[in-house]
């Protein structure tokens, strides 16, 4: 996850760098079941409203959370499907809070209402993410549901009544573009806590409408509006909270912006936050971020659904996860990771770590092959020539 607020707040308020990220152990986005109310376009889970077989139950769930902790493992993001289906999700939820995990819900905001709002209050999650991800006739199209816009935001009304840490969680397409301006005005309208915005990755459903995938003009400009926006509430003293996910090349992004924006006036506070990003080292995927599905089964992350490295059914997470000598999980440790083409000449490796793997694996079989993602061009990242065949597979990945 890129911290816009957090990183500019640094800026602004001229803090030197800090040092290299090191975890104790992987935040955990954890997939407690397959089953969901709605049918999203982009859903990387490929979930239905259904029963998926083999899930996980409550006690099982309970002795992976106990060894969890064993991992060092900070926090836990409940997702789905949709989690709130789970009869025994405020029992789940219950217990690693008296574990002391940070506990995150993850949830479409359908099933939140007045009923269940209080039952969410005193589950006490630190904080709610409800997917928006676009004006209502968008939206409501996305999620292939008539009326969802209007629930998920009367859920985040809910939870701002309740003193609910809230957050939008918004996945960019070139459909939605437009829509950005007017869900930023919603975020300041509702006064939600955290706006996420989420680069489509090409798996699950998602992989089937990549042609859907936002232009890289597009993102760039939805990517400096965002920081217009966080900047802005930053002077202005509000409290809020920008991130995105699943494109590293933000954090290149975001020092190429506050350079053009304030590099004459402020030359060593942009010297200092380019340390923060290389100290931050983009993508975490197989060492701070970890995957554990509806099923038990572990992944790198929640993008590698057809990459498993274990099962908590039958083995301990934490052995799992500090032992694997799985192929891909050690390329994932490399320093510097063993990319190729555009990302191996880049000069900005050591911001975005190789930027998130399953968009090349996805294109080409190769995970390691250059990210086709990567929406900065070769001026942008250092690369004066590349091979004829690494030119034309990026005008491909353009095209699409």
């Amino acid at each position: 996850m890129f911290r816009i607020s957090q990183l500019l707040k640094t800026f602004h308020d001229d803090l030197p760098p800090n040092k290299a990220r090191k975890m104790p152990g992987p935040v955990v986005i954890w997939n407690l079941i397959r089953r969901c109310n709605l049918r999203c376009k982009h859903c990387y889970s490929t979930s239905l409203d259904m029963d998926f077989k083999d899930e996980l139950n409550t006690e099982q769930i309970k002795a992976t959370i106990d060894d969890l902790k064993v991992a060092k493992v900070p926090v836990l993001i409940l997702s789905g499907g949709e989690p709130l289906m789970r009869p025994d999700i405020f029992d789940i939820t219950r217990y690693a809070k008296k574990q002391g995990f940070y506990v995150a819900l993850s949830t479409n905001g359908t099933l939140i209402n007045e009923a269940n709002i209080e039952l969410i209050k005193q589950a006490d999650y630190q904080y709610v993410g409800i997917s928006i991800d676009g004006l209502e006739e968008f939206h409501d199209e996305f999620r292939q549901q008539k009326g969802s816009f209007k629930t998920s935001m009367h859920a985040i009304k809910l939870c701002k009544e309740a003193g609910i840490k809230v957050g939008m969680r918004l996945c960019l397409t070139r459909d939605n573009f437009n829509d950005l301006p007017a869900m930023l005005d919603l975020m300041e309208e509702y006064q939600v806590d955290k706006f996420y915005l989420s680069h489509l990755n090409y798996s699950g459903r998602g992989k089937r409408n990549t042609e859907q995938d936002a232009m890289f003009k597009m993102t760039k400009e939805a990517m400096a509006l965002l920081f217009e926006r966080a900047y802005s509430h930053i002077e202005q003293g509000i409290e809020t909270d920008f991130v995105t996910g699943n494109n590293d090349a933000d954090g290149v992004f975001l020092l190429k912006w506050v350079t053009e924006k304030f590099g004459e006036k402020y030359p060593e506070r942009v010297a200092n936050l380019h340390q923060r990003l290389i100290n931050w080292g983009g993508n975490a995927s197989g060492v701070n971020v970890a995957n554990i599905d509806n099923t038990g089964t572990i992944h790198p992350d929640t993008y590698w659904w057809n990459h498993p490295i274990g099962n908590v059914k039958t083995q301990k997470f934490s052995d799992v996860w500090q032992n694997t000598q799985d192929p891909l999980m050690l390329a994932f440790r490399q320093e510097p990771r063993p990319v190729k083409g555009r990302c191996a000449q880049c000069r900005y490796l050591t911001i975005c770590g190789g930027n998130t793997r399953t968009r090349a694996f996805a294109q080409t079989g190769d995970a390691w092959s250059e990210d086709p993602g990567c929406y900065l061009n070769d001026d942008e990242i250092g690369v004066s020539h590349l091979t004829e065949q690494a030119n034309n597979a990026r005008i491909l990945a353009i095209e699409i």
